[in-house]
């Protein structure tokens, strides 16, 4: 029980003390959790835990959407894409299909993996001073 309390403790943490940028992180990678168990759900049949994983990857993808600046070009084509992304977990959801959320999945990596090197790169700069 102490050891639970310890991890929730250290979750909260962790969370209150990020910077936007690793919540952002935090978020695509929650959200490639629950497709994962999305599909094994699926799998096993068990059409609940499919729909509550989905669910909290769409609740993910909308709360990344309200994060967007859409005074900026590229946030209007992220909000698309985000829009795109959530109409298909909608049909993978109605059909019980994994390769719908295979190919969302697979944007969720990319944008992420993207996510962590502008992390990587503004740290970077903000330690050595360094233009990017």
């Amino acid at each position: 029980m102490a050891a639970q309390s310890a991890h929730q403790a250290y979750k909260t943490n962790s969370i209150t003390t990020a910077s936007p940028g690793e919540l952002t992180l935090m978020l695509y990678n929650g959200c490639i959790k629950f497709l994962h168990k999305a599909k094994i759900a699926i799998e096993a049949k068990n059409i609940q835990a499919k729909n509550e994983n989905l669910l909290k990857a769409q609740a993910i993808i909308s709360e990344l959407m309200s994060t967007l600046n859409l005074d900026i070009e590229i946030s209007k084509q992220m909000l698309s894409l985000y829009e795109y992304m959530n109409h298909r977990l909608v049909e993978a959801n109605i059909n019980n299909d994994i390769a719908i959320i295979n190919e969302v999945e697979g944007y969720v990596i990319e944008f992420r993996d993207t996510w962590k090197e502008v992390i990587r790169l503004n740290r970077k700069q903000q330690f050595t001073g360094d233009q990017i």
